[in-house]
């Protein structure tokens, strides 16, 4: 088990270094070896998340990880003591660039209530959409990992901060916030189960209004 995990930070920047206008997947990681190829950390970083997203963690085996980053076993475990480590590893660098991404796109939909559920279609229409990382994280491993709970309840936090950001002033956003960070919970494992996001989406929409009305 590891004994301290480092908190993620939410970073207001431009989210950088992807190949889909949503954070997804397929990372493209900075070059740091000199030869042209991004660093052996990197690659082992973007392997994991790649294969830690699309097929989940517990189906992710670490020489998995090492065949598809191209770097010898020795190197893995010199970056990563254990797979716990990838995993707090793979988890705290999604938060950043998601976080990036997420306030990037409700300022660029208009930075008021209505790019909420703009920006969270974006997501949920990408087709490397496979849910929510943290949620699926915490599914798979939050008995066996607590550190995996830890870290999404800061993602968490830090998603509901950058709602609130975009919520009319008044003493009562906060609480919105929370309520609104909810119900994208709901919409984003709905949209896993229906096969479309758009009954989500549109409920989504509805949530959002119904509680400004009421706020």
């Amino acid at each position: 088990m590891l004994g301290n995990v480092d908190r993620p930070v939410y970073i207001r920047r431009s989210l950088v270094c992807i190949d889909r206008p949503v954070y997804n997947g397929h990372v493209n990681t900075r070059n740091d070896s000199g030869d042209g190829q991004p660093a052996a950390c990197d690659r082992i970083l973007r392997a994991a998340h790649d294969l830690f997203y699309s097929d989940g963690v517990r189906a992710t085996g670490i020489d998995r990880v090492i065949a598809e980053s191209g770097v010898a076993k020795l190197t893995f475990y010199r970056h990563y003591p254990s797979k716990n480590h990838l995993v707090c590893a793979y988890l705290n660098d999604r938060h950043q660039r998601w976080m990036a991404w997420f306030v990037e796109a409700l300022a660029r939909h208009g930075g008021r209530p209505e790019a909420i559920s703009l920006a969270v279609g974006e997501w949920l229409h990408d087709p490397g959409y496979r849910g929510c990382a943290f949620i699926n994280s915490v599914g798979e491993l939050g008995s066996a990992l607590p550190e995996v709970a830890e870290i999404a309840r800061s993602h968490k936090a830090d998603m509901t901060a950058a709602i609130a950001a975009v919520l009319p002033t008044s003493r009562q956003r906060a609480k919105l916030a929370q309520a609104v960070a909810l119900a994208i919970d709901g919409a984003i494992v709905r949209a896993q189960f229906d096969g479309s996001p758009d009954a989500a989406l549109a409920a989504l929409d509805r949530i959002v209004k119904a509680l400004l009305k009421t706020s």
